[in-house]
This record gives C-alpha cells, sequence and structure tokens, in this order.
C-alpha cells in the first residue's frame, strides 16, 4: 500500500515555518481524511493540521515542540487500496470498551511505565516532578508511545491530584539525570542564571514564535513613527448617543474601535500606498482592503482579519469584531481567519495606553496604534478653555516602501474623517 507525505502547511500569508505543539495520534491509528493529526502554532494562529488521506499513521516525522518550514514532512500515512485493507486497523467497540475501562482508573490502581518510557523523561518534566513531589512512576502519560509530557504534569497539578508516596520520587534514571544550570560562554549575549526566588517561566510555542516574528520585524524593516492628537469629542457624544439602542437592536456593542476602523478603510481607498506589502525587489499595493486587529486572550495575543473592510458599514465592522473576538477566545481561530492582512490597525487603548510605538506586522507597511480617549483641557476659537475627548493616533511605517509626506496626509485624513464624525457624515449603516 502506498505511502504518502504530510506538509506543514502555510496557516497564513507571511507565515513560513510552524511548530508542533501536541500529536492527536501515534503511529498505527487509523484516521480519516480532513480528521486532525497534530496541533500547529505559528506566530498567527493555533490550528489543527488535517489528513490528506485516509489511512494508517505510519510515522511521525516531527517531534513535539520542532519547529519546521512550511511545505517540509511532519508524518506519513499508509493509504489504504481500494478492497478497503486498512479498515482493520479501525478502533473496535470492545477496543473502545477498554480504552475507557483504563481512563476510568483510580489512580492506585495505575499501572507503573515501564523503563523504556522513563528514559523519556525531559528535563522540564523532571523538574516539576521535583519541585511537586510527584512519583512519575503513577503517571499515565499522553504523549507518544506513553511519554509523560509538561502539559500532564501541569494538568494535574492544577487538578489538585499530585500524586505523592509519602517519599521524594525516584528522578533519575541511568540514562537521565536532573541537568543543573552551568554558565556557558557566548560571544552574543550573557547567560542568565535564576537566583533564589526567581521563577523561571518556560517560553510557549506561541511566545518563541510572536519572538521570532517580531525580531524579523525589527530586523528587516527601517521603522519610522509619527503621532498626531486627534480630537473626537463629536464622535464620543455621537456613539454615546445611539450605543444603547444599538445594543438592543442589533445584540452586540458599539465600540470606539469600529469607528476607527471605519476611518481607516476610507483613508486607504485615498491613500492605497498605505496598503501595500514589501516583495524584495518590488513593491505590491494591495487591492482588498484586508485590515489586521490584535485580540488578546489571557496569555497570548492573536491577530484576526477583517476582509473587505471598506465595503463593510460601522454596523457590519462591529459585528465581525464582536465575532472574531469570540472564535480567538474559544480558542477556535482557523487560518482563513488570520489570512490576507494588508494593514494593521491596534487598540492600545483598551489597556489604557496613551502613547506607543508599534512594531510592523510583516510583510505590512504600516500598523496603527489607536490610543485611549482622555479628556483635556483645550483652547478653543477665542481663547477659551474646554476639555475636550482627545485621542492619539500613533503611525509605525515601513521606510522602504512608505515616507512621512504621504504617512502624515494619510494621518491627517483619518483625523479629519473622526473630528467630523457624526450622523450625518458617519452613518451607522
Amino acid at each position: 500500500m502506498p505511502i504518502e507525505n504530510i506538509l506543514m502547511p502555510q496557516l497564513g500569508e507571511s507565515v513560513t515555518e510552524g511548530t508542533i505543539e501536541k500529536w492527536l495520534v501515534k503511529p498505527g491509528d487509523f484516521v480519516n481524511k480532513y480528521e486532525p493529526l497534530a496541533e500547529v502554532v505559528t506566530d498567527k494562529v493555533n490550528a489543527e493540521v488535517p489528513s490528506s488521506f485516509t489511512g494508517v499513521v505510519h510515522e511521525l516525522i516531527a517531534k513535539e515542540g520542532e519547529t519546521l518550514a512550511v511545505g517540509k514532512i511532519i508524518c506519513t500515512i499508509q493509504v489504504g487500496d481500494d478492497s478497503g485493507a486498512t479498515v482493520k486497523s479501525k478502533p473496535t467497540v470492545e477496543s473502545i470498551q477498554a480504552t475507557t475501562t483504563e481512563l476510568k482508573q483510580p489512580a492506585s490502581e495505575i499501572k507503573p511505565i515501564s523503563n523504556s518510557q522513563k528514559t523519556r523523561y525531559s528535563p522540564a518534566v523532571l523538574k516539576i516532578a521535583q519541585e511537586n513531589n510527584i512519583d512519575l512512576n503513577l503517571v499515565n502519560g499522553t504523549g507518544i508511545e506513553g511519554r509523560i509530557t509538561r502539559k500532564d504534569l501541569l494538568k494535574l497539578i492544577e487538578s489538585g491530584g499530585v500524586i505523592n508516596n509519602g517519599s521524594q520520587p525516584n528522578l533519575t534514571t541511568p540514562e537521565v539525570s536532573i541537568p543543573i544550570a552551568q554558565p556557558v560562554k557566548t560571544t552574543t549575549e550573557p547567560v542568565q542564571v535564576s537566583a533564589v526566588g526567581d521563577i523561571e517561566i518556560p517560553v510557549t510555542s506561541i511566545r518563541r514564535a510572536i519572538a521570532n516574528n517580531m525580531v524579523r520585524s525589527k530586523t528587516e524593516i527601517p521603522h519610522a513613527w509619527m503621532m498626531m492628537e486627534v480630537d473626537v469629542t463629536n464622535l464620543v457624544s455621537y456613539r454615546d448617543g445611539i450605543k444603547s439602542e444599538f445594543k438592543e437592536t442589533e445584540g452586540f456593542n458599539l465600540t470606539y474601535f469600529a469607528f476607527f476602523i471605519k476611518a481607516v478603510s476610507i483613508a486607504l481607498k485615498e491613500y492605497p500606498i498605505m496598503n501595500s506589502v514589501w516583495a524584495g525587489d518590488k513593491i505590491i499595493q494591495k487591492k482588498a482592503i484586508n485590515l489586521s486587529i490584535a485580540v488578546a486572550t489571557e496569555d497570548s495575543l492573536f491577530v484576526p482579519v477583517i476582509k473587505n473592510a471598506d465595503e463593510k458599514s460601522i454596523k457590519g465592522i462591529a459585528k465581525e469584531i464582536n465575532e472574531l473576538s469570540k472564535i480567538v477566545r474559544s480558542g477556535k481561530l482557523r487560518s482563513e481567519h488570520i489570512e490576507g492582512g494588508t494593514f494593521t490597525v491596534n487598540n492600545t487603548g483598551s489597556f489604557g495606553s496613551v502613547q506607543s510605538m508599534g512594531i510592523i506586522n510583516y510583510p505590512q507597511a504600516a500598523i496603527l496604534q489607536v490610543e485611549s480617549i482622555v479628556k483635556k483641557p483645550v483652547i478653543l476659537n477665542g481663547g477659551m478653555f474646554a476639555a475636550r475627548d482627545i485621542v492619539n493616533l500613533c503611525l509605525s511605517i515601513d521606510h522602504r516602501v512608505l515616507d512621512g509626506l504621504v504617512a502624515g496626509r494619510f494621518l491627517n485624513r483619518v483625523k479629519s474623517i473622526l473630528e467630523n464624525a457624526d450622523a450625518n457624515n458617519m452613518s451607522i449603516y
């Protein structure tokens, strides 16, 4: 029977690699076409890699935690023939029942793992087990061939089910021992050694991918910055006057951010060079205006895309912001939600920020930071002081693509749209 390769997919327009976060199958498992094989993490999205074939998992090429370029082989599938020869590999009712029974066993009946599995203890697993007095001989691993993973121990600790046999567990084997941190000579940066009381936080795959992308952006893109103050007193009054009725009618909130997104999409139509990407030997001016927006979870930041934002009303934009935020926070973000972004708008004001310099979302040419709306005393015509609602718009640009002239004109146009926002100039529908 033929063996087919499963490749690392491209999970976004500018995504060039992905990290295997967790395998959902093991060699010998029967899988149907489109069933998930692994969880993959990039700097933009968490996604499941589906099987392109129906058959039996032959070999897992990539290891958990390994980062591979797009197009590299991650595993192989033994594809069944027309006679259905691989159907025998499907799980039977008896095997499912047996597995269910095993999963329901109390901790006291858990069988010790084999010596071959002990050699699979990673330094992270050994460290967590030592710090929490966990007997690894009583832990069932969910990794490949029963390997105990860091996630297994963290889940055990969070559930309050730490296994303690009353004595210090045997955490070493002839093959594996807990490493002792030693200074390492380097010519690039000093080694950081933990001191007493320090807390070591493992770098997750998501954080590592984000870090790599940020380094690439700062290394390759010559950033330039610009900021403008915008008087949004009319916009605040307009939005506050209709938000309650809007929520009651539409079922979701009318946020200020929807107005900013609309203003940016209008200005991008008038200054299309801002809606460009750097492509090495050329600049590609994008036709579609697809705005990337940042959505935060408890510990991560994701960048879904509002497609064709210039064609949507403020109501449509507000609805999409609401839906994308729910998708991100429920962990259901897929590659189609993050593909095709041409310009990023970041709502840093939601955290109370009043001024910031954004790092450009590679390979886009600009990112706009919308800061917090604050009350400020302003001198009006005639020399009178008045309290006005002011927001800072902070623009970062790729100086290879854009210069200060076009960036200033673009930002000034966004300012004009927002300062004149009312029912006549900026309809919700």
